[in-house]
């Protein structure tokens, strides 16, 4: 399994945040932010374990290196108060396992939460690694659905389902 830990996000993960804006990051995710947008969203994440309903971190290497982003946040899906599951991670460091572990250190945190059954991911049909990284993690695929994201832009999306709680997934 690969070594990374998660560290909640911090004010100085601004310049992160400006890498994984990149058109190769976030091509299944609506684009490229403006930076108006991206100072927006940085602020959220600095803030967001403040409101109670989730947390964003930042995957730390071993070596300290800062790879890319995982959290999760309380929503209503189909009548259902659940959490919603999204990371990104860094070109030079993908494949490598990464963001399934992450993932699966994030599932633990809101796992231990206690407050919701289950937990959800909405990647793109058209994004095979952040697929994988559900399957990896232990999400049962429940089918394609049409998701909202960005605010206003509808996408096919598939629509992952994780038991909170079942025991955590090994391997």
């Amino acid at each position: 399994m690969a070594q990374v830990r998660i560290e909640p996000w911090h004010e100085d993960d601004l310049d992160l945040l400006r890498e994984l804006n990149s058109p190769d990051t976030r091509k299944h995710t609506g684009g490229p932010e403006t930076d108006a947008q991206v100072l927006a969203r940085h602020d959220r994440y600095v803030h967001f374990a403040d409101n109670g309903q989730g947390c964003m971190f930042t995957l730390v290497l071993p070596d300290g290196t800062r790879a890319g982003s995982v959290g999760y946040w309380a929503r209503e899906w189909r009548e259902q108060q659940v959490y919603e599951l999204g990371w990104a991670v860094l070109p030079a460091y993908r494949g490598k396992g990464l963001a399934t572990a992450a993932v699966r250190a994030v599932v633990d945190v809101a796992r231990a939460r206690r407050d919701r059954r289950y937990a959800h991911a909405y990647p793109s049909v058209d994004n095979p690694a952040s697929n994988a990284v559900c399957r990896k993690a232990g999400f049962t695929l429940l089918g394609e659905t049409g998701f909202e994201y960005p605010p206003g832009q509808m996408m096919r999306a598939n629509d992952w389902q994780l038991d909170l709680t079942a025991p955590p997934t090994v391997g």
